[in-house]
């Protein structure tokens, strides 16, 4: 498989700026890998898929207010930061993204907030665009915290081109949030309301929460044809034991085990035994999925609809199959099914 095997032509007018009025009510592509069969549903109907002691693995990851606008010493000039993780919480450092990356150099001061409230000290240079901050705050750690995201915006991917809201803050995040720490959101659990949780629950449904703290490098465009030479950015996840008794127990059943999105997905799969059993992990993970590839975990998938060229795509294609996905593809947009974060999803069974 190579990169130009997963480019397509996409109007820009369907990727969706805006999330669905309600979670539950986007559109919904089933897609039989068996039969080929595609049938046009709305979110909520996937109960009817749902049967007792199936699971569903969700990533319960919470996204944090990663992107800041600051300025400056000296001459003001305002300067993008995007934060990606914090390396040192007791010295207040941190991983960032700065734009433009030309202008700032070591020992640069930026200030942040219309009365800066913080400020940092670059202290490092990690790549061509990242660097490493210094914040200087007195004060405790829970306080800065607070200020730093209070300066922040929801990190919207570039795809959605407008400026955050406050409805973003709640929409971007699933409602299963809730261990901070990703600057992307896993986008397929947006479609999960309270309501259709608790329906799933009565049909009896059991629930498998991982975490993968998904960063920036989803979002990095392939560079190379030969997907084999791509190299994917390392990723925080953890798999606990709860999680592992669910989805095992469902295994030794025979139930469905369904994955919600891409980042559940690789998660699992970096931590499956020989036998295809899940296991417990806390570390990092670098997987890169593409076709052909032999799921052990899953075998259903929830997703959106991905952008061309896309390892999101590449994930599709290698679990539902790279022909049929495509096909699939080529409907939604003949459809007009909303593309990208916000958009409508594809339930591969």
């Amino acid at each position: 498989m190579k990169l130009s095997n997963f480019n397509f032509k996409l109007p820009t007018d369907l990727i969706a700026m805006e999330p669905a009025l309600y979670r539950d009510e986007s559109r919904l592509l089933v897609v039989d890998s068996k039969t080929g069969k595609m049938e046009h549903r709305v979110f909520k109907d996937i109960i009817e898929y749902f049967n007792d002691k199936d699971v569903l693995i969700f990533n319960d990851t919470k996204v944090f207010p990663a992107r800041l606008y600051g300025n400056k010493e000296k001459t003001g000039a305002k300067i993008e930061v995007f934060l990606l993780r914090e390396l040192n919480r007791e010295n207040l450092l941190w991983d960032v993204l700065v734009d433009p990356a030309r202008k700032i150099r070591i020992g640069n001061k930026l200030y942040f907030g219309e009365n800066d409230e913080l400020v940092a000290e670059v202290i490092d240079n990690t790549t061509s665009r990242g660097r490493t901050l210094r914040f200087l705050y007195d004060g405790e750690h829970s306080e800065f915290k607070k200020t730093l995201f209070s300066l922040g915006e929801t990190p919207l991917p570039d795809s959605i081109n407008r400026q955050p809201t406050e409805e973003d803050e709640e929409r971007y995040q699933t409602i299963l949030s809730a261990k901070e720490g990703a600057v992307t959101a896993p986008a397929a659990g947006f479609h999960f309301s309270r309501e259709l949780l608790k329906r799933l629950e009565i049909v009896g449904t059991e629930f498998a929460h991982v975490t993968l703290h998904a960063g920036l490098g989803n979002f990095r465009e392939i560079e190379v044809e030969d997907l084999s030479k791509h190299k994917v950015d390392s990723e925080e996840m953890y798999i606990g034991q709860k999680a592992v008794d669910i989805v095992n127990a469902g295994k030794d059943v025979g139930a469905n085990i369904v994955a919600v999105g891409s980042t559940a997905i690789r998660a699992v799969e970096t931590s499956v035994t020989t036998e295809g059993r899940l296991k417990p992990f806390e570390g990092w993970t670098n997987k890169f999925i593409f076709p052909p590839y032999d799921f052990r975990i899953a075998n259903r998938f929830i997703s959106n609809f991905h952008m061309p060229k896309s390892s999101f795509l590449m994930i599709n294609c290698a679990f539902g199959g790279y022909d049929l996905i495509m096909e699939a593809y080529n409907t939604a947009v003949k459809e007009k099914y909303r593309f990208g974060a916000y958009g409508d999803a594809m339930f591969i069974i």
